[in-house]
């Protein structure tokens, strides 16, 4: 099959990661052995450990995607990242355990109007599990309530009730040589709405290298001038859009509030998302 071939042979990142302090990191102790359940835990337990954010663009710099400095940043250093940096680590940690990962890159589509083509910009994986015909899609880089907490088969109409999120993949028409899959969530009026799509090219390590750098530079990227943060917890999903806070709850419901000033927010990100600030970091007016 397509989808076991890209998992076996795809492009696999650097051996190197400090595999004990990364699994202290997002407290996880469980049998390091490359099995399904193994992945399901692993991929949950860092989503519930690492938030997501995007301070160093805001702040004027693209973030390094090195393996060292991701360790020194989101293992280390009590910080988060965006998709790369999350993506990235994980893979490492990942190849460690002894999975097969293929690199891949997706079409953003949430919130997109009929009709728009963004760019590839979002950074994912496939994970092959030894003993296993079919790769799982990981993804614990993408900041949204919309986000897999766990896997999903790589199997067209499989659905994944990973509580108390639902996701389901499915195929979707499009132009060009290559089947091409969405990822959708169930929203709370039981209506799917689609996340990003995606085909199984690999995607290299200097491939990620030129979009990250756009993303964080390009003066019309969101990502370069806006603050944007996201922690899942067991019992909720805390979201930060510049100065907006919303906070979702298992059942769905929404509550939001308007964050005073650049000080406020930084409180919030640390008491409520748990980023530990750089020393005198002060937000751009």
């Amino acid at each position: 099959m397509t989808s076991d071939r890209a998992a076996d042979h795809g492009p696999q990142p650097a051996p190197g990661i400090d595999l004990d302090a990364y699994l202290a990191r997002i407290g996880w102790s469980g049998e390091r052995r490359p099995t399904a359940q193994v992945l399901r835990s692993v991929h949950r337990a860092h989503l519930l450990g690492i938030p997501f954010e995007n301070l160093d663009p805001v702040l004027g710099s693209a973030p390094s995607l090195a393996l060292a400095d991701l360790e020194a940043k989101l293992v280390r250093g009590g910080r988060g990242g965006y998709c790369y940096e999350h993506n990235t680590l994980f893979a490492a940690a990942l190849t460690a355990l002894g999975f097969r990962i293929t690199l891949l890159c997706a079409r953003v589509v949430v919130g997109a109007a009929p009709g728009d083509v963004r760019p590839r910009t979002h950074m994912l994986m496939l994970a092959g599990v030894p003993g296993e015909p079919t790769p799982y899609l990981a993804d614990v880089g993408f900041g949204s309530a919309g986000s897999l907490l766990e896997p999903i088969p790589l199997v067209a109409g499989a659905e994944l009730h990973d509580s108390p999120r639902h996701h389901r993949l499915v195929n979707t028409p499009h132009d060009g040589p290559l089947e091409q899959w969405e990822l959708q969530a169930r929203t709370a009026d039981g209506s799917w709405e689609s996340q990003y799509a995606f085909t199984l090219e690999p995607f290299e390590a200097p491939d990620y290298e030129v979009i990250n750098w756009h993303i964080a530079t390009n003066p019309r990227s969101p990502f370069s001038h806006r603050v944007y943060a996201q922690r899942t917890t067991p019992n909720s999903h805390l979201s930060l859009s510049g100065r907006t806070l919303t906070v979702t709850a298992q059942d769905g419901t929404r509550e939001e509030r308007e964050l005073a000033d650049g000080a406020e927010v930084l409180s919030v990100l640390t008491a409520g998302f748990g980023i530990r600030l750089p020393e005198g970091t002060r937000l751009p007016e």
